[in-house]
C-alpha cells in the first residue's frame, strides 16, 4: 500500500540530478493506512458478534489450543533471546522465520554484550526463584510478591547510575514518546483494497486470542463467550483506530506476566491500563534507562507455564492418541509455518481427524447378554451369546456420503456374504437348474419340487402321493413351475452358492445422529437386497428425527415397510422368535382390529382361552 518508490522525489546530490525519499511523508501514509486497516478490522469483528459468528470457537479444542500456545510461547522465547543476548539480527516473517532468527542469532553469538548477558540472566533467575516462592506459599502470602515491578525499578536505577550505555554499550530502551496524537478518521476510500487482508488478520486475531484465553479460562474455571469477545475486538479497534492505534490483539507474553502477578478480573486490566497510561502521559523518560535485557527475561520467565502444557502429550497419547496428533501437529506446524498459518493447518488437520473418524467408524457385531435384554460387541466382552439365525450390526457414526461404502463394506464382513453375489448366483443356479430340466436331467412334480437321482438335496424330494413311475409320463410345463431350493444343501449343478446362515438383520441405529439423502438410499438398497434372498432386516434404536428424514427421503413404500422399526433391538429379537415360532400365523387382535378398519364391521373377539394361550407365549419368549 505504500512502497517507498511512491514517495521518491527529486533532489540534487553533489551537484548531480537524482531521486530521495520523503521518509515523513511515507511514514505518515503509512500510519494512516494501519489506522484505517484497524477500524476495518474492528468494523468485521463487530458484525461478526452482532451476527452471533462467535459458535467458531468451538472448534479450537484444547489440544488445538495447548499446541498453539506452546509454539507461540516457543517464538516468544526466540524473539526475547537475541534481546538477551544483545544481538543483531533480521527480521524474518512467514515461514521459517524462527529457523531463519535462529540461524542469525547462532551466526552472531560473537557479538553477545557481556553486559546486557549478564542482567537478563539475573534477572530471569531472581524471577523464577520468588515465582516459586509465590506458588508453593500462595496459602500463606496474602498478595503474590510484584517481583517484575520491583526488579524494573531496580535494573533501571542500576542503569542510571552506572551508565550501562555509555561504559558496556548495553541495549536499552531510550526514547519513550509521551501523549497522544489526536482523533483522525480513516480513509474509507481504502476500504475496498485492504478488505481481503483486513478480514483475515481480524479472524487470525480472534483466534488467537481466544486460544490464549481458553488457556486460562481453564486454569481458572470460568467460561467464554465467543460473541462477546468479538463485540469487545470490534469496539475496542474501532476506538483505537480512530487514535492512530494499531491492531489490538491478545499478546501473550503480557498475558502470561499478568496473570503470574496474581491478575484475574477486569480490575487487573483496569490498574494495568492507568499504569500504562500514565507511563505514557508522564513517566515514559523515567524508564528510558531500562536495558532491553532485562524486559525480555522477565517475559522468558513468564512463560514457564506455556511451556509446562508438553507434559500434556504423554497424557493425551494414554487417554486419546488422535488428540496427542494433534497437539504435536498443531505446534509443529505453528513453529514452522509462522502462527497465523500454524493454527490455519492445525484447524484443517482436526477436521480431517474429525472427518476421518466418521468416514471409517467403528462397527461391530452385538450379542445378548445372557438373561438380560442388553446388547455388546462380541469382541469386547466374554460369555455374550451370539443369536442363531440373527445378526445385530451396529454402527457408532452418523452414516452419511462419505462413509457409506464404508458401512456396506463392514456390513458383508459382519455378516459374512455379499447379498448381490448370493442372489447372482442363486439366479445363475436356478437357470442351470431349468436347464436340466429341459433336457430332462431333473424330474419336477405337480407341486413344483424337483427330484434327481444321486442327489441329496432336501429340496430335491419326491411326492409322496404320486408314484414314481407315474411322475415320468407327467410333463409339467417349465414356466409354470415353482423351484423350491434348499441352498445350504448340496445343488445338483456346479455352481458355488454362498451360504446364508441368518434368516434376520438387525441394524442398530442407537449412534446414529442423522442421515443424508445418499446413506437413506444406500440403505434401502441394502434391505432390498437382503430381502431378495430372504434375510428380513430390521431397524432399532432410532431417533424420531432419524425417520422424519427417512421419510422425506422416500425410503418407505411397499416394499419397505414401516414394520420393520422397533424402538430397541431387544424388541426386535422377540418378534423375530415370535415370528418363528408362529410362522405366518397373524396375531389375533391385530388381524381383527385390521378387519375392523376395512370393513367397520363389530368386532368380534376371540375366545379367553385363546388369548391367554397367546399371551403366555409372548410372556415365554420375553422370560
Amino acid at each position: 500500500m505504500a512502497p517507498e518508490e511512491n514517495f521518491k522525489i527529486k533532489g540534487n546530490s553533489t551537484g548531480l540530478n537524482g531521486t530521495a525519499v520523503d521518509i515523513a511523508a511515507m511514514n505518515e501514509y503509512r500510519v494512516l493506512v494501519s489506522n484505517t486497516a484497524t477500524v476495518l478490522m474492528g468494523i468485521l469483528l463487530l458484525i461478526m458478534g452482532i451476527l452471533q459468528i462467535g459458535f467458531l470457537v468451538r472448534y479450537l479444542s484444547d489440544p488445538l489450543v495447548g499446541g498453539f500456545t506452546t509454539a507461540a510461547a516457543f517464538h516468544i522465547v526466540i524473539s526475547q533471546v537475541k534481546l538477551v543476548l544483545s544481538v543483531p539480527t533480521k527480521n524474518y516473517n512467514g515461514v521459517l522465520s524462527v529457523i531463519y532468527t535462529i540461524i542469525d542469532i547462532f551466526r552472531n553469538i560473537g557479538k553477545t554484550n557481556i553486559a546486557d548477558l549478564i542482567a537478563g540472566l539475573l534477572t530471569l533467575i531472581v524471577v523464577m526463584s520468588v515465582k516459586e516462592v509465590n506458588d508453593r506459599f500462595k496459602h500463606k502470602i496474602p498478595v503474590p510478591i510484584p517481583i517484575e515491578l520491583f526488579v524494573t525499578i531496580v535494573a533501571t536505577g542500576i542503569s542510571y547510575g552506572v551508565d550501562l550505555e555509555t561504559k558496556y554499550h548495553a541495549s536499552i530502551v531510550k526514547d519513550i514518546p509521551t501523549g497522544f496524537l489526536p482523533p483522525r478518521p480513516p480513509d474509507v476510500s481504502m476500504f475496498a483494497d485492504i478488505i481481503g487482508s483486513s478480514f483475515s488478520t481480524a479472524v487470525v486475531g480472534y483466534a488467537v486470542a481466544v486460544s490464549v484465553a481458553k488457556v486460562y479460562a481453564i486454569k481458572h474455571d470460568y467460561q467464554i463467550d465467543g460473541n462477546q469477545e468479538l463485540v469487545a475486538f470490534g469496539v475496542s479497534n474501532i476506538f483505537g483506530g480512530a487514535f492512530s492505534g494499531f491492531f489490538g490483539c491478545t499478546a501473550l507474553s503480557r498475558t502470561a506476566v499478568q496473570e503470574s502477578t496474581g491478575g484475574q478480573t477486569e480490575i487487573a486490566g483496569f490498574i494495568s491500563a492507568s499504569i500504562v497510561f500514565i507511563v505514557i502521559v508522564a513517566l515514559g523518560n523515567l524508564l528510558e534507562p531500562l536495558q532491553k535485557s532485562v524486559l525480555a527475561a522477565i517475559v522468558i520467565a513468564n512463560l514457564k507455564g506455556m511451556f509446562m502444557q508438553v507434559l500434556d502429550v504423554p497424557r493425551l497419547w494414554r487417554q486419546n492418541k488422535t488428540d496427542s496428533i494433534i497437539w504435536v501437529v498443531t505446534c509443529a506446524a505453528s513453529i514452522i509455518l509462522g502462527l497465523d498459518l500454524g493454527l490455519l493447518a492445525g484447524l484443517v488437520f482436526e477436521m480431517a481427524t474429525v472427518v476421518i473418524r466418521t468416514q471409517f467408524p467403528t462397527c461391530a457385531a452385538l450379542g445378548n447378554v445372557p438373561g438380560t435384554d442388553i446388547y455388546k460387541n462380541i469382541k469386547d466382552y466374554k460369555n455374550i451369546e451370539e443369536l442363531s439365525g440373527i445378526k445385530i450390526f451396529r454402527c457408532n457414526a452418523p452414516i452419511y456420503f462419505a462413509n457409506m461404502d464404508f458401512f456396506k463394506d463392514r456390513l458383508k464382513a459382519i455378516v459374512g456374504f455379499d447379498a448381490v453375489r448370493v442372489f447372482r448366483k442363486r439366479n445363475k443356479a436356478l437357470k442351470m437348474i431349468q436347464k436340466l430340466i429341459k433336457k430332462g436331467k431333473l424330474r419336477s412334480t405337480k407341486n413344483g419340487v424337483l427330484t434327481d437321482l444321486g442327489v441329496d438335496n432336501k429340496a430335491f424330494e419326491s411326492d409322496p402321493e404320486q408314484d414314481p413311475e407315474e411322475a415320468e409320463d407327467v410333463d409339467v410345463p417349465t414356466k409354470e413351475v415353482e423351484i423350491q431350493v434348499d441352498w445350504n444343501s448340496d445343488l445338483p449343478v456346479k455352481v458355488i452358492v454362498p451360504k446364508v446362515t441368518i434368516h434376520s438383520l438387525i441394524i442398530d441405529f442407537g449412534a446414529v445422529s442423522f442421515l443424508d439423502v445418499v446413506s437413506v438410499k444406500g440403505l434401502k438398497l441394502i434391505v432390498k437386497e437382503f430381502m431378495r434372498i430372504d434375510v428380513n432386516v430390521y431397524i432399532a434404536g432410532y431417533d424420531d428425527e432419524i425417520i422424519q428424514k427417512m421419510e422425506a427421503c422416500g425410503f418407505f413404500d411397499d416394499t419397505v415397510k414401516k414394520d420393520i422399526l422397533f424402538l430397541t433391538i431387544h424388541d426386535a429379537v422377540l418378534f423375530i422368535r415370535m415370528k418363528a415360532s408362529y410362522g405366518n400365523v397373524e396375531d389375533p387382535i391385530f388381524e381383527k382390529i385390521s378387519l375392523m378398519k376395512e370393513s367397520k364391521e363389530p368386532l368380534t373377539f376371540p375366545e379367553i382361552d385363546e388369548l391367554e394361550d397367546h399371551q403366555g407365549a409372548i410372556y415365554k419368549l420375553a422370560s
